[in-house]
Protein backbone atom coordinates (compact mmCIF):
# COMPACT_ATOMS: atom_id res chain seq x y z
CA UNK A 1 0.00 0.00 0.00
CA UNK A 2 1.38 3.96 -0.83
CA UNK A 3 1.79 5.17 2.66
CA UNK A 4 0.94 8.48 1.21
CA UNK A 5 -2.09 8.55 -0.59
CA UNK A 6 -4.70 9.11 2.17
CA UNK A 7 -3.61 13.03 2.20
CA UNK A 8 -3.81 14.40 -1.27
CA UNK A 9 -1.57 17.32 -0.39
CA UNK A 10 2.27 15.63 -0.86
CA UNK A 11 3.96 17.04 2.42
CA UNK A 12 1.53 14.97 4.26
CA UNK A 13 1.18 11.82 5.30
CA UNK A 14 -2.41 11.07 6.97
CA UNK A 15 -2.61 7.41 7.81
CA UNK A 16 -5.67 6.95 9.34
CA UNK A 17 -8.18 10.30 8.41
CA UNK A 18 -10.28 11.28 11.20
CA UNK A 19 -13.81 13.12 10.51
CA UNK A 20 -13.93 16.17 12.81
CA UNK A 21 -10.22 15.77 14.20
CA UNK A 22 -10.08 17.18 17.64
CA UNK A 23 -6.85 17.48 17.47
CA UNK A 24 -4.28 17.13 14.67
CA UNK A 25 -0.65 16.08 15.81
CA UNK A 26 2.01 17.13 13.21
CA UNK A 27 5.35 15.43 13.20
CA UNK A 28 8.52 16.06 11.67
CA UNK A 29 11.00 13.34 11.17
CA UNK A 30 14.98 13.49 11.78
CA UNK A 31 17.47 14.39 9.12
CA UNK A 32 16.86 11.66 6.58
CA UNK A 33 14.01 10.16 8.00
CA UNK A 34 10.28 10.24 6.23
CA UNK A 35 6.96 10.64 7.38
CA UNK A 36 6.72 6.72 7.57
CA UNK A 37 8.68 6.92 11.11
CA UNK A 38 5.47 7.62 12.39
CA UNK A 39 3.56 5.92 10.06
CA UNK A 40 1.81 3.20 12.83
CA UNK A 41 1.49 5.96 15.85
CA UNK A 42 -2.27 6.81 15.17
CA UNK A 43 -2.79 3.19 16.47
CA UNK A 44 -1.31 4.57 20.19
CA UNK A 45 -2.74 7.79 20.51
CA UNK A 46 -6.12 8.71 21.92
CA UNK A 47 -9.15 8.64 19.63
CA UNK A 48 -10.76 11.83 17.53
CA UNK A 49 -6.37 12.72 17.46
CA UNK A 50 -5.54 12.80 13.66
CA UNK A 51 -1.44 12.38 12.97
CA UNK A 52 -0.11 14.02 10.10
CA UNK A 53 3.12 13.37 9.48
CA UNK A 54 5.34 16.28 7.64
CA UNK A 55 6.88 14.35 4.29
CA UNK A 56 9.80 16.04 2.67
CA UNK A 57 10.82 16.47 -0.74
CA UNK A 58 14.04 13.88 -1.53
CA UNK A 59 12.02 10.85 0.10
CA UNK A 60 8.80 8.53 0.06
CA UNK A 61 6.76 9.57 -3.07
CA UNK A 62 8.37 12.47 -3.32
CA UNK A 63 11.85 10.61 -3.92
CA UNK A 64 12.17 12.10 -7.71
CA UNK A 65 12.00 15.80 -6.24
CA UNK A 66 14.85 18.18 -4.93
CA UNK A 67 15.72 17.86 -1.34
CA UNK A 68 15.71 21.61 0.26
CA UNK A 69 19.03 23.26 1.33
CA UNK A 70 18.29 25.98 3.24
CA UNK A 71 16.08 26.29 6.02
CA UNK A 72 14.07 29.38 5.15
CA UNK A 73 12.96 28.53 1.78
CA UNK A 74 11.53 24.69 3.58
CA UNK A 75 9.86 26.82 6.32
CA UNK A 76 8.01 29.20 3.80
CA UNK A 77 6.71 26.44 1.83
CA UNK A 78 5.44 24.37 5.09
CA UNK A 79 4.21 26.99 6.30
CA UNK A 80 1.78 27.19 3.13
CA UNK A 81 1.17 23.61 3.14
CA UNK A 82 0.17 23.45 6.75
CA UNK A 83 -2.08 26.81 7.22
CA UNK A 84 -5.23 25.02 5.81
CA UNK A 85 -4.95 22.01 8.63
CA UNK A 86 -4.76 24.24 11.51
CA UNK A 87 -8.36 25.05 11.77
CA UNK A 88 -8.33 22.62 14.17
CA UNK A 89 -6.24 22.84 17.66
CA UNK A 90 -3.13 20.87 16.84
CA UNK A 91 0.78 20.19 18.26
CA UNK A 92 3.91 19.80 16.99
CA UNK A 93 6.12 16.98 17.58
CA UNK A 94 9.93 16.70 16.21
CA UNK A 95 12.87 15.19 16.59
CA UNK A 96 16.15 16.10 16.07
CA UNK A 97 16.32 18.39 13.08
CA UNK A 98 12.45 17.77 13.12
CA UNK A 99 12.05 19.59 16.37
CA UNK A 100 14.10 22.67 14.55
CA UNK A 101 11.31 22.92 12.00
CA UNK A 102 8.90 22.65 14.33
CA UNK A 103 10.00 25.13 16.27
CA UNK A 104 10.66 27.41 13.92
CA UNK A 105 7.46 26.80 12.16
CA UNK A 106 5.63 27.23 15.02
CA UNK A 107 7.36 31.00 15.41
CA UNK A 108 6.47 31.56 11.72
CA UNK A 109 2.57 30.98 12.07
CA UNK A 110 2.74 33.39 15.40
CA UNK A 111 3.99 35.89 13.11
CA UNK A 112 1.44 35.32 10.66
CA UNK A 113 -1.68 35.50 12.99
CA UNK A 114 -2.41 31.63 12.68
CA UNK A 115 -3.34 30.13 15.95
CA UNK A 116 -0.52 28.76 18.13
CA UNK A 117 -0.10 24.82 18.80
CA UNK A 118 -1.51 23.32 21.94
CA UNK A 119 1.77 21.72 22.76
CA UNK A 120 5.45 21.62 20.99
CA UNK A 121 7.04 18.44 21.98
CA UNK A 122 10.94 18.50 21.41
CA UNK A 123 12.87 15.29 21.15
CA UNK A 124 16.22 14.92 21.22
CA UNK A 125 17.30 18.78 20.21
CA UNK A 126 19.78 21.00 21.86
CA UNK A 127 17.92 24.50 22.58
CA UNK A 128 18.23 26.50 19.58
CA UNK A 129 20.22 29.34 21.06
CA UNK A 130 22.91 27.52 21.94
CA UNK A 131 25.68 27.55 19.83
CA UNK A 132 26.76 24.29 17.70
CA UNK A 133 29.77 22.49 19.21
CA UNK A 134 30.51 19.88 16.34
CA UNK A 135 31.89 20.68 13.34
CA UNK A 136 29.36 20.71 9.80
CA UNK A 137 29.63 17.30 8.09
CA UNK A 138 27.50 18.06 5.33
CA UNK A 139 30.00 18.86 2.58
CA UNK A 140 32.55 16.40 3.99
CA UNK A 141 34.48 13.54 2.00
CA UNK A 142 32.17 11.09 1.62
CA UNK A 143 34.34 7.90 3.73
CA UNK A 144 34.46 11.21 6.67
CA UNK A 145 30.84 11.45 6.03
CA UNK A 146 29.73 8.25 6.51
CA UNK A 147 31.79 7.64 9.13
CA UNK A 148 29.98 10.49 10.84
CA UNK A 149 26.76 8.93 10.18
CA UNK A 150 28.05 5.71 11.52
CA UNK A 151 28.93 7.97 15.21
CA UNK A 152 25.57 9.32 14.95
CA UNK A 153 23.91 5.67 14.49
CA UNK A 154 21.18 6.74 12.93
CA UNK A 155 22.22 5.17 9.75
CA UNK A 156 21.64 1.05 10.08
CA UNK A 157 24.99 -0.36 9.75
CA UNK A 158 23.29 -2.70 6.56
CA UNK A 159 22.63 0.57 4.75
CA UNK A 160 26.07 1.95 5.69
CA UNK A 161 27.20 -1.40 4.03
CA UNK A 162 25.09 -0.91 0.86
CA UNK A 163 27.42 1.04 -1.75
CA UNK A 164 24.47 1.30 -3.93
CA UNK A 165 21.91 1.98 -1.25
CA UNK A 166 24.38 4.64 0.24
CA UNK A 167 24.78 6.67 -2.87
CA UNK A 168 20.79 7.37 -2.93
CA UNK A 169 20.58 8.19 0.46
CA UNK A 170 24.04 9.97 0.99
CA UNK A 171 22.57 13.25 -0.83
CA UNK A 172 19.08 13.23 0.89
CA UNK A 173 21.26 13.46 4.00
CA UNK A 174 23.71 15.54 3.04
CA UNK A 175 20.88 18.17 2.27
CA UNK A 176 19.41 17.55 5.41
CA UNK A 177 22.55 18.08 7.46
CA UNK A 178 23.32 21.48 5.18
CA UNK A 179 19.83 22.73 6.03
CA UNK A 180 20.33 22.21 9.60
CA UNK A 181 23.94 23.30 9.68
CA UNK A 182 23.86 26.50 7.97
CA UNK A 183 20.70 27.69 9.94
CA UNK A 184 20.97 30.48 12.10
CA UNK A 185 18.95 31.28 15.42
CA UNK A 186 17.52 34.62 15.34
CA UNK A 187 15.74 36.15 18.66
CA UNK A 188 12.89 36.46 19.70
CA UNK A 189 9.81 36.65 22.24
CA UNK A 190 9.71 33.18 23.75
CA UNK A 191 6.36 31.70 22.82
CA UNK A 192 3.19 31.23 24.86
CA UNK A 193 2.41 27.61 24.17
CA UNK A 194 3.33 24.33 26.26
CA UNK A 195 6.86 23.13 25.77
CA UNK A 196 7.38 19.06 26.21
CA UNK A 197 10.89 18.38 25.87
CA UNK A 198 12.78 14.81 25.53
CA UNK A 199 15.84 13.02 25.61
CA UNK A 200 18.17 9.71 25.49
CA UNK A 201 19.79 9.09 28.92
CA UNK A 202 22.35 7.71 26.42
CA UNK A 203 22.46 10.71 23.55
CA UNK A 204 25.89 11.79 23.42
CA UNK A 205 25.31 14.99 20.99
CA UNK A 206 22.47 16.48 23.30
CA UNK A 207 22.91 16.51 27.03
CA UNK A 208 20.53 17.71 30.11
CA UNK A 209 21.75 20.92 30.30
CA UNK A 210 21.03 21.17 26.47
CA UNK A 211 17.30 20.14 27.03
CA UNK A 212 17.20 21.97 30.47
CA UNK A 213 17.86 25.39 27.93
CA UNK A 214 14.68 24.89 25.82
CA UNK A 215 13.14 26.25 29.36
CA UNK A 216 13.83 29.92 27.69
CA UNK A 217 12.06 30.13 24.51
CA UNK A 218 8.47 29.56 25.98
CA UNK A 219 6.44 31.46 29.27
CA UNK A 220 4.03 28.29 28.85
CA UNK A 221 4.39 24.95 30.87
CA UNK A 222 7.72 23.34 30.67
CA UNK A 223 8.48 19.68 31.43
CA UNK A 224 11.63 17.64 30.41
CA UNK A 225 11.14 13.70 30.46
CA UNK A 226 14.23 11.30 29.35
CA UNK A 227 14.13 7.68 27.82
CA UNK A 228 16.70 4.99 27.43
CA UNK A 229 18.69 5.23 24.64
CA UNK A 230 20.59 7.41 22.51
CA UNK A 231 20.28 10.02 20.21
CA UNK A 232 17.38 8.06 18.60
CA UNK A 233 15.54 6.81 21.53
CA UNK A 234 12.44 7.34 19.51
CA UNK A 235 13.08 4.11 17.71
CA UNK A 236 14.34 2.62 20.84
CA UNK A 237 11.74 3.30 23.50
CA UNK A 238 9.42 3.82 21.75
CA UNK A 239 6.51 2.17 23.71
CA UNK A 240 7.60 4.39 26.35
CA UNK A 241 7.43 7.41 24.66
CA UNK A 242 4.17 6.87 23.01
CA UNK A 243 2.67 6.15 25.90
CA UNK A 244 4.19 9.49 27.54
CA UNK A 245 2.62 11.63 24.32
CA UNK A 246 -1.04 9.60 24.71
CA UNK A 247 -0.72 10.91 28.55
CA UNK A 248 0.13 14.21 27.26
CA UNK A 249 -2.40 14.01 24.33
CA UNK A 250 -5.15 13.25 26.28
CA UNK A 251 -4.69 16.63 28.72
CA UNK A 252 -4.65 18.36 25.24
CA UNK A 253 -7.50 16.95 24.21
CA UNK A 254 -9.74 17.42 27.26
CA UNK A 255 -8.64 21.81 26.74
CA UNK A 256 -9.35 21.29 22.78
CA UNK A 257 -12.72 20.32 23.01
CA UNK A 258 -13.72 23.21 25.54
CA UNK A 259 -11.69 25.13 23.08
CA UNK A 260 -13.99 23.98 20.20
CA UNK A 261 -17.25 24.26 22.43
CA UNK A 262 -16.33 27.39 22.98
CA UNK A 263 -15.93 28.41 19.07
CA UNK A 264 -18.89 26.65 18.49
Amino acid sequence: MNLETKDKNPWFQTPKAVENPKLRLFCFSYAGGSASTFYEWHKHLPEGIEVCSIQLPGRGTRFKEQAYTSMGPLLADIEQAIAPKVDVPYAFFGHSMGAQLAFELARRLRKSGAPDPKCLFISGRKAPQLKARRKPIHDLPEPEFREQLKQLNGTPQAALDDPELMDLVSPILRADFKTIETWQFEPSEPLEVPLVVMGGNRDKHVSLDDLEEWRAITRGPFSLELFSGDHFFLNQSTDALLHSLNRSLAGLLTRAENWLTKKS
